[in-house]
């Protein structure tokens, strides 16, 4: 359509003529709400520069006297944050007579992060802040090369599994 004829259109009807592709054979034009366009065209930025949700932490609290059973559920917890692409600062606080003792706090973490190794990995080694607390931050692993999530792994209805009579094992002929 002529430029003439496009600018009459756009008028007529009370809206702007807008140059969308110029590079393109023939220019690409459209007749749109210049106010509109332009604050839609600011939101769709506004949406690209939202902050990526790798950016966003969550942080688990450990003590150099954990118990094991209270270790995996705080591991379980990591795991699934780092599934859902969360960052996982571990933080480990002595306590009192603690302070003495660093080294078993040292193996607490250490050992934490080797069980959630299939899903992230540690930015750096764990480092004392100040003389109290012994701290590590867990990045997520890119989703090709992390571990699947175990909780979509699981049965969807333990019940059935926990029904099935023990004992009795399935052997291949």
């Amino acid at each position: 359509m002529p430029l003439n004829e496009a600018l009459r259109l756009a008028q007529d009807k009370g809206l702007d003529l807008i140059e969308i592709a110029a590079n393109a054979v023939p220019p690409v034009c459209r007749i749109v709400n210049y106010g509109k366009f332009l604050y839609e065209e600011s939101k769709r930025e506004k949406d690209a520069r939202a902050p990526q949700s790798a950016n966003r932490m969550k942080e688990l609290q450990l003590s150099p006297a954990i118990d094991a059973h209270d270790l995996a559920v705080k591991r379980d917890h990591a795991i699934q944050f780092l599934c859902n692409d969360l960052k996982v600062r571990i933080k480990l606080r002595f306590k009192g007579r603690q302070k003495a003792h660093k080294e078993v706090g040292f193996e607490v973490v250490n050992r934490f992060v080797k069980e959630v190794a299939s899903y992230g990995q540690a930015d750096s080694p764990p480092k004392m802040l100040g003389d109290r607390d012994l701290n590590v931050v867990i990045t997520p692993l890119h989703r090709d090369k992390r571990a699947k999530n175990p909780r979509l792994l699981a049965p969807a209805n333990p019940a059935i599994h926990a029904a099935a009579p023990m004992g009795d094992d399935i052997q291949a002929a």
